[in-house]
């Protein structure tokens, strides 16, 4: 009994359709993402168009409004950097020790995704206040975090951390030590080990890591509103000036910031992603 080979181009067009369902799950997916985001976002930008060109030029460049997204944008910045190295020291200790209520701590990493953002911002607020439990060993010191843009950062930081870790910890489990091991053999610092053989191993989740958390941070509005003391040019939140102007019922107004905060975030997130693609090229290679 004499088999006939399918042909080639055949074989291929099987291979491209093995997935089953593959055109109700691409279709779902369209219609996922295009309720879900493109149409909301589309629905804000048309709402945004109410005002006439000048009126929202103006109001983009308006001092009050300018001052709130740099006080969202550098804060969220900020708060994002510093969880890459916070983030990155959890994920190590969490992966490379074994210690008593180890999966407790790791159970407490994902506590701000449970705990109402309102919640955490009273808690913060309440402790670092001048006559909170860490504010008052602050105070004397001169250094005042609620009411500042310092208390903006840390619950920002509070808030992306867990994205910090989450990215890096699943790669660093990956890696192992054998590689480390191999490197300190052939006489390696720590120092070299670390910056030569983990890190551009660990740099596209480190990446990741910070491109998640700005994305979250950036317009956050429920731990910050009590701890930033909503200072007009000093504390105030360009989410604030969204809600400030919905509850004005200037609906175009608040489009039209939303939109602001939108496009800028939409550019630095392309910039982080195309920093991430690049580092993981780099470490293919």
């Amino acid at each position: 009994m004499v088999t006939r080979a399918l042909p080639l181009p055949h074989v291929r067009s099987r291979a491209r359709q093995i997935l089953p369902g593959f055109g109700l799950s691409l279709g779902y997916t369209v219609f996922y993402l295009s309720f879900i985001v493109l149409i909301p976002l589309a629905a804000l930008v048309v709402k945004a168009s109410g005002l006439a060109p000048l009126e929202f030029w103006t109001l983009a460049t308006s001092p009050r409004v300018l001052s709130g997204l740099r006080v969202s944008f550098s804060s969220a910045l900020v708060a994002s950097m510093l969880n890459i190295p916070i983030g990155l020291l959890i994920a190590w200790v969490l992966v490379r020790y074994e210690f008593p209520g180890k999966r407790l701590i790791d159970a407490l990493i994902d506590l701000p995704f449970a705990l109402p953002t309102a919640v955490a911002g009273i808690t913060l607020t309440t402790l670092f206040a001048k006559t909170g439990w860490v504010g008052n060993l602050l105070e004397p010191l001169g250094i005042r975090v609620a009411y500042t843009q310092l208390g903006i950062v840390l619950a920002l930081v509070f808030i992306g951390l867990p994205f910090a870790v989450r990215s890096v910890q699943p790669v660093l489990e990956g890696l192992g030590t054998e590689v480390e091991e191999a490197a300190l053999s052939l006489g390696a610092s720590w120092g070299q080990t670390f910056s030569r053989v983990i890190l551009p191993q660990l740099l596209p989740a480190i990446l990741a890591g910070f491109t998640l958390a700005f994305a979250r941070t950036v317009g956050e509005y429920g731990s910050v509103i009590f701890i930033s003391g909503n200072l007009p040019f000093k504390t105030e939140i360009a989410p604030l000036l969204i809600v400030a102007q919905l509850e004005s019922y200037n609906y175009a107004g608040a489009a039209a910031i939303a939109v602001l905060m939108l496009g800028l975030s939409l550019i630095l997130l392309v910039l982080a992603n195309l920093a991430q693609a690049r580092a993981s090229k780099v470490v293919g290679e």
